[in-house]
């Protein structure tokens, strides 16, 4: 037999690789087919017993052909499906009931999202929603591990939905194409039971609290960046809200996200992991969950601590008593200006602290240096920023060091003009604009007056002057 044999001229791995993908299929088709079986035979009604003929044991205790005690008991695919629970003393039968009675909603399809919505959908939850507007993006997938790279540019939710139905297609998973705002998040929360908060911002945090207290939801929040994480159960059995915790919004310099200082990608795992078993808790009234305490998690160290937090405050001006705030009010409430931070990275502000005459454009700056003229380029990001990706003959001196160094800088500067009389030009560039401006309001306050903004920074580089440019 040679290589084609039957396959028409296919070669023989070719034949091979289809014939496993189609016993591969075979498998799946057949598990599909017993379950649904299963499941039809608990549905059909068991056969009448002749006029003579006693059904019951001699304890009296009947059962019927089927083989269960009880009309309300678990189908047979559920039994087998989720058997390992049923198993668990403290779980059993009446947790996957609850679980498969209830609605979770997942706000965030992205590092902590991702095994939340995993788990509860293999958990067997009866109604999982997924809310997120972006699409799938490649430096997402170290962490976004619900996503693959065939869906790069496509709906988050999308991905994230067709995953959850192919781990388990017996649930309802509810696809929300856009991000929760005061508009239409307080219409969304109202039809699930419990709201899962994977996101990344501030002011998203605020907003998923203020509404799922208005709308009385327990809210599972978890939070990840860089190598810590944290979890805890708001607004559940007398726990507070976020507003009590954090009545006012912290300084936007302290309001950082991953897009801006990284996250090691298995960080938001285990949390979206643990969020994931705090929404079983709650729904299935199973354990204690984290109400009134918050888990910590050092992950370099590999520490977790839990700490106990403060009750409802009775001075909230949300979840106390006295509250006056309303639906009407949650709607028109503004929460980036409260916060002074975007709920949406890509919408992030750029500063604008330099007159136009302290600034170039990356096209500008492409110009001088194709013509040869004499500068010196200051790049001003994090040593380790600086590592990832620079621009050729760059100096860098971290913002938050520039001022100790200019007398570095200084030299520098005479090193670049040589035996040249005149002072060569100084531009200063960083990630994405804004650190660079800072830098160069402080150089013009220290005399280094030629000292100009490159726009935009490398982020600009990478758009509008060298596509090739490794952007991060």
């Amino acid at each position: 037999m040679d290589g084609g044999g039957g396959g028409g001229g296919r070669s023989r791995e070719a034949v091979a690789g289809e014939l496993e993908r189609l016993r591969a299929e075979k498998k799946e088709l057949d598990l599909r087919i017993r379950l649904l079986e299963s499941e039809l035979e608990t549905c059909s009604p068991a056969p009448a017993s002749s006029a003579g003929e006693n059904a019951c044991g001699a304890g009296g205790a009947c059962q019927t052909r089927r083989g269960f005690a009880q009309d309300d008991a678990l189908p047979a695919y559920m039994i087998y499906r989720y058997s390992r629970h049923l198993l668990l003393p403290d779980f059993g039968v009446e947790g996957q009931r609850k679980l498969s009675s209830s609605s979770i909603l997942v706000v965030g399809a992205g590092g902590l999202g991702s095994p939340v919505a995993l788990y509860l959908a293999a958990s067997g939850v009866g109604v999982l929603g997924i809310v997120d507007g972006d699409d799938v993006e490649l430096n997402n997938l170290h962490r976004q591990i619900i996503h693959q790279e065939a869906y790069i540019g496509r709906s988050k939710v999308k991905s994230a939905a067709d995953a959850c139905r192919a781990i388990n297609s017996s649930i309802k998973v509810v696809e929300h194409h856009h991000n929760l705002k005061p508009s239409n998040a307080l219409e969304v929360v109202r039809k699930y039971d419990i709201v899962v908060d994977a996101t990344d911002n501030l002011p998203t945090r605020y907003m998923i609290s203020d509404c799922c207290v208005l709308l009385n939801k327990p809210l599972i929040s978890g939070a990840a960046l860089g190598l810590e994480g944290q979890l805890t159960v708001y607004h559940h059995n007398g726990s507070a809200c976020y507003r009590c915790l954090f009545p006012n919004p912290p300084p936007v310099a302290a309001c950082q996200r991953c897009s801006d200082s990284g996250v090691l990608g298995v960080v938001p795992g285990v949390i979206g992991c643990m969020q994931a078993l705090e929404a079983i808790k709650v729904a299935t009234d199973v354990g204690e969950p984290l109400s009134g305490r918050m888990l910590l998690l050092d992950a370099l160290s590999a520490r977790i601590r839990i700490v106990k937090i403060r009750g409802s405050s009775p001075v909230c001006t949300i979840c106390a008593e006295n509250s006056v705030f309303t639906q009407e009010d949650f709607q028109k409430f503004n929460y980036e200006a409260f916060t002074s931070s975007p709920m949406s990275d890509k919408s992030a502000p750029s500063l604008d602290l330099l007159p136009e005459s302290a600034r170039i454009t990356c096209r500008e700056y492409k110009s001088l240096v194709d013509k040869g003229e004499p500068h010196l380029l200051l790049d001003v990001r994090p040593a380790h920023h600086f590592q990832i990706v620079s621009l050729p003959r760059s100096l860098n001196i971290p913002l938050a060091a520039l001022e100790e160094k200019l007398p570095m800088l200084e030299t520098s500067l005479k090193e670049t003009a040589g035996s040249s009389d005149e002072q060569p030009s100084l531009y200063v560039v960083c990630r994405r604009g804004n650190d660079s401006q800072s830098a160069v309001q402080l150089l013009r306050e220290k005399g280094f007056h030629s000292a100009k903004d490159i726009v935009g920074g490398l982020q600009c580089w990478a758009q509008d002057v060298n596509p090739d440019f490794p952007a991060y």
